[in-house]
């Protein structure tokens, strides 16, 4: 099959969204289906936040990526882009003859999707991975309007295409409760599990002295952003050291919030146990996990969470806030939810998995076999099949949503 796939978050920017269609691409190309990546021009400092080199990525010999002009836009990372809509995206797609259109994001990429599958009269498939109204803050308008109002035309630009998928049931329900009409399915964001994958004992002390950590450790990774709530991970930090003196929390990735995080840490005495790693290619990632004790996460905005997954599949429980799409992926036999906002019930569930290494391992075995669901092999037969469903001349659908479920 030949698919166009549009997208405003893409490669060199950092973060789940990016790094789901990539792996999917590449895999599809891989299967002998030829894609049209569409996406925006990046600049040469986004590459550098990345550190990878300036040039495009190599998905392999059936994946073109196709870049076009666009705008950047204020972000958590730095590197995020618009593709600056035009409505003549399309003109480029005529020698690729596609037989399917994908939309990834709802903003420019979004809509020159929408204008090529009306141009070239093809089935548009639609995915969303936001949760739009978690990222309300942002906008200088009042909270409330702006989550009604962006939920609103969320669902109404997806109710423009023929099959609508999202990582979560979650992320889907929300769009059904603000008038999304078009039929759904469950698709999860593939993990690869030969790279997230547990450490037997001897492999685990040698990370653990490689990277320097100790018996207690916590490990973040993701944006360094304000929706990601790594405050509250931070004030929690005091009481955990209480009965866990060794305590050290790790925090992998990049953001505007890093500066802020440093000071709260100062200010609340704790900057000798929060360690700030940076940008980590997924080689390093992974070691970083397993070398680890456990996996947190206080982030409100996740419509799946594909690095919780990640560390799951490393072998770690964890604990993540009880919130949108995480307690579809996270519960007592694989690690703990904690209360929103709540740094003293993130002290209580953390500091007792630390103490408790028998309840840790078998947690983290659970973790890692739940994470095998999500492997890439098998998340691209999914896409495959939804593929051949949407295509279809006259699809017929189930009324109730399918795919993945955790």
């Amino acid at each position: 099959m030949r698919i166009a796939v549009f997208s405003d978050s893409f490669y060199p920017e950092l973060g789940g969204i990016q790094d789901s269609i990539l792996a999917t691409c590449r895999a599809l190309g891989e299967r002998g289906h030829q894609l049209t990546i569409v996406a925006p021009r990046a600049a040469r400092n986004d590459f550098r936040l990345s550190r990878v080199p300036v040039r495009e990525i190599d998905l392999g010999a059936n994946v073109r990526v196709l870049r076009r002009a666009s705008l950047r836009v204020p972000s958590s990372t730095g590197q995020s882009r618009l593709l600056i809509p035009t409505g003549r995206c399309w003109r480029a797609l005529a020698d690729f003859r596609p037989e399917l259109i994908h939309a990834h994001t709802f903003l420019g990429a979004g809509f020159e999707a929408r204008v090529a599958a009306r141009k070239l009269r093809l089935p548009l498939v639609g995915t969303n991975h936001w949760a739009v109204d978690a990222f309300s803050d942002y906008v200088p308008l009042p909270s409330a309007w702006v989550k009604q109002a962006s939920l609103k035309a969320v669902a109404a630009f997806y109710n423009h295409c023929r099959l609508v998928t999202g990582p979560s049931q979650s992320v889907l329900d929300a769009m059904q409760e603000h008038g999304l009409a078009r039929p759904t399915h469950v698709i999860s964001n593939p993990i690869d599990t030969a790279r997230f994958t547990p450490a037997e004992t001897a492999e685990r002390q040698t990370l653990k002295a490689r990277w320097d950590f100790g018996g207690a450790t916590v490990v973040y990774a993701g944006r360094l952003a304000r929706e990601k709530n790594i405050d509250v991970l931070i004030r929690a930090l005091p009481r955990i050291a209480a009965s866990q003196p060794d305590v050290e929390l790790v925090l992998a990735g990049h953001g505007q919030e890093e500066a802020a995080l440093r000071l709260l840490a100062a200010s609340l005495g704790v900057s000798g146990r929060v360690r700030f790693l940076g940008t980590l290619d997924k080689a390093a990632l992974a070691q970083v996990f397993q070398a680890a004790e456990l996996f947190a996460l206080a982030s409100t905005s996740e419509t799946q969470s594909m690095v919780t997954l990640q560390a799951m599949s490393s072998g770690l429980p964890a604990v993540v806030a009880r919130s949108l799409a995480l307690p579809e992926y996270v519960d007592d036999q694989c690690g703990r939810l904690a209360t929103p906002q709540d740094d003293g019930d993130f002290a209580r569930q953390i500091s007792a998995l630390l103490a408790d290494p028998a309840l840790r391992l078998r947690l983290g075995e659970d973790a890692a076999r739940r994470a095998r669901r999500y492997a890439l092999d098998d998340i691209v037969s999914r896409w495959e099949a939804a593929y051949a469903e949407a295509a279809c001349p006259a699809p017929r659908f189930d009324s109730h949503p399918q795919g993945v479920q955790p």
